[in-house]
């Protein structure tokens, strides 16, 4: 697997300084450059106007940008939801949705260049993995979204291409980069990370104490329903998760979401829906559910309108939180790793 390579978005501040201090330039050029970088959300060394060209060109010859460049883009009809699919500076291409909420604008990131979890109902994983992406690959998404229009990024979701605690180290860096007040500043309140159950990162995850909210891609109550449609399943079994899920939580006091995707005929029944009920009954958790969004490699079809309300409220009777995501963005393929796909099948 391609290596990581090392630039100067994913510098932390103390380690810019470092660099800074080692080119025997003065301290206060780390916060302007910094500046340029988080806050100001410069593309380049050349756009930072008040830095010295020779700086900039040492710079340069240590540390390159990473790059990012859009090459593909579409808009719902309801102008609420962007998908976007960016190239980097290796030839990969990863994919960003914008969707527009009536709270603030959230932006769903890519954490892998592909992934290797095999779910049977993404498109994401159709074609394994390639490579990590660098802090700077995930937070470049973010950056280039709300510069091309203008907006604040209020929310952010790790939930798109890759499982996000298979990329543990650089994600880390990436929820420290973004949060920091020297930077953009988003909340750990406005920041969701997605996994499958890699219940050993989970912990991990629990032991640096974020204020993040970690979702649980479950989708089904019990093993052997969740090993049709996960192959992960395989190695992490429901109650390894749940065990895993509780630690989180007395880590953090931070309530655990979990996503269930409404698959037809699959994990949608009545009885699914009570066995669900059963397993999270007492905790502190919330249940996204989530009609799954048709991909043409797979026969999976969403849940019926009805079907979905009925899984609802019997969940609801059985005293969880739950709710049904808004589908947005239907009309541009914006099912994770779909307009992916497309793009790479399109230009090969």
């Amino acid at each position: 697997m391609t290596e990581v390579r090392n630039d100067i978005v994913s510098l932390n501040f103390d380690e810019l300084a470092s660099l800074i201090k080692e080119l025997g330039e003065p301290a206060f050029r780390t916060k302007q450059i910094y500046e340029w970088i988080h806050k100001k959300l410069v593309k380049g060394y050349d756009e930072m106007t008040n830095v010295p060209l020779a700086l900039r060109n040492k710079l340069s010859e240590r540390l390159p940008f990473p790059e990012l460049t859009e090459v593909a883009r579409k808009d719902s009809a309801s102008g609420d939801t962007s998908k976007f699919v960016f190239k980097l500076y290796d030839g990969y291409v990863i994919e960003s949705v914008l969707m527009k909420y009536r709270y603030g604008n959230s932006v769903c990131i890519s954490s892998q260049v592909g992934c290797r979890m095999g779910c049977t109902f993404c498109a994401s994983t159709l074609l394994g993995l390639s490579r990590q992406l660098a802090p700077s690959e995930m937070l470049s998404q973010i950056y280039t979204i709300q510069r091309e229009t203008g907006e604040r990024v209020s929310n952010v979701v790790v939930m798109g291409t890759g499982e996000p605690l298979d990329n543990f180290d650089n994600l880390i860096k990436f929820i420290e980069l973004l949060t920091d007040e020297k930077g953009l500043n988003i909340s750990q309140r406005n920041i969701t990370v997605s996994t499958c159950g890699l219940t050993e990162n989970i912990k991990r995850l629990a032991d640096k104490k974020f204020a993040i909210t970690l979702a649980i891609s479950l989708h089904a109550p019990t093993d052997e329903d969740r090993k049709r449609i996960m192959p992960i399943a395989n190695k992490y079994t429901i109650s390894e998760i749940m065990e895993a899920t509780d630690y989180y939580f007395d880590k953090t006091g931070r309530r655990i979401s979990y996503e269930y995707s409404l698959i037809d005929g699959e994990n949608d029944t009545p009885e699914n829906a009570e066995k669900l009920a059963v397993l999270l009954k007492g905790k502190n958790c919330h249940v996204n559910l989530i009609p799954v969004n048709p991909i043409k490699e797979r026969t999976y079809r969403s849940s019926t309108p009805k079907g979905v309300i009925r899984f609802k409220k019997i969940l609801e009777n059985r005293g969880i939180n739950v709710t049904i995501r808004e589908e947005m963005g239907q009309d541009i393929d914006a099912a994770c790793g779909q307009l992916r796909k497309e793009y790479m099948e399109n230009t090969e």
